[in-house]
């Protein structure tokens, strides 16, 4: 068997192999269990027909938007459709994100070495990344919302940036990568566990989504995670400021409705602020999106002194989580009931 190796290899034999054998492990996964959206979603059962007023289509409690008075205060016709135009412009951003990264991937791809494992993985993941695009446009599609998702202007300035920095950032790119797939996996994850009864079109592609993009995760952890701590000062340093700024512009852009939502449902201005910039709540879930992204940054040694203050000045700094996925644990606001002493009989 010919031993494949990367350009790790003349600096570093051990990493290099531990590197391909991660990789080897993650391009297996991709040919034991991976799915196809029209074969393993029953799109044309009736339990996936979309019927008017269906209540699974309410929001979750991990939508921040949900959690609002304005939302709560809302007859549950007016609730479930602004779930579904919700769900739906979710799906549409993220299959333009998906597109955009799959841009990137194959420009990166092409210009790997001849034997290089990192070859194969990439192809694996774009063949999967495309199925989830088909999988996120029949989700829009059956749901029937008129979303455009991303702006046009940005999708262009988004394309072209993911495909520079493909080409000569790497390491930028991947951290944008991450930027659109970490916050994504944690909602869906979160939604999963809240146990709320979502309509089967979304919990079908949840499933298929949160499986896969595990394995989309592990690998751009391992990338950044090898090639970081092995660069200059000098770009290791402008990676620890781009890093946080990636991240929250990326955020933002998946996570924040577009102007045609709020306009659409007439929502005041006030009500926007409260659920994304102003209330606490709005800033711990921001935060708590990207505790994963601040894990990693410890563990590649770019969460410096000057990169603090950026992750704080953002809004998006706080406790690393401990492992990948880690659930949000909370402590309950008010003391726990003491147990009752025994009465004494005598």
């Amino acid at each position: 068997m010919i031993k494949r190796q990367t350009w790790l290899a003349e600096l570093d034999p051990v990493a290099d192999e531990a590197y391909s054998e991660r990789l080897a492990t993650l391009s297996e996964g991709s040919v034991r269990r991976s799915f196809n959206p029209f074969t393993d979603i029953a799109w044309d059962s009736p339990e996936f027909d979309v019927v008017p007023n269906d209540a699974r289509w309410i929001l979750p409690q991990t939508d921040p938007i949900a959690k609002t008075d304005w939302y709560q205060s809302l007859p549950e016709e007016k609730q479930i459709e602004v779930g579904m135009w919700r769900q739906a412009n979710v799906a549409k951003v993220g299959l333009q994100f998906e597109t955009f990264l799959i841009r990137g991937m194959v420009l990166y791809s092409v210009s790997l070495p001849n034997g290089s494992p990192e070859y194969r993985y990439c192809v694996h993941e774009i063949a999967e990344e495309c199925n989830h695009n088909q999988m996120f446009q029949e989700m829009v599609n059956r749901i029937g919302a008129e979303v455009g998702g991303i702006g046009r202007i940005k999708r262009a300035v988004i394309g072209l940036g993911a495909e520079l920095l493909a080409e000569f950032f790497p390491s930028a790119f991947f951290t944008a990568v991450l930027a659109g797939e970490e916050p994504i996996d944690f909602i869906q994850k979160s939604i999963l566990r809240e146990g709320k009864s979502v309509h089967p079109i979304m919990e079908g592609v949840m499933a298929i989504h949160v499986a896969e993009e595990a394995r989309h995760i592990s690998f751009a952890h391992e990338f950044l995670k090898l090639r970081t701590p092995r660069v200059g000062r000098l770009p290791r340093f402008a990676l620890s400021i781009a890093y946080p700024l990636i991240m929250r512009f990326v955020e933002e852009l998946i996570v924040v409705p577009p102007k045609s939502f709020w306009r659409r449902f007439d929502i005041p201005k006030a009500v926007k602020k409260e659920i994304f910039w102003e209330s606490p709540e709005a800033r711990d879930f921001r935060r708590r999106l990207l505790a994963d992204s601040r894990a990693l940054a410890h563990e590649m040694g770019i969460m410096n002194p000057v990169a603090k203050l950026l992750w704080k000045a953002m809004a998006i700094d706080g406790r690393p989580s401990r492992f990948r996925s880690e659930p949000q644990r909370r402590h309950f606001s008010q003391p726990l009931p003491q147990p009752q002493q025994p009465a004494l009989v005598g």
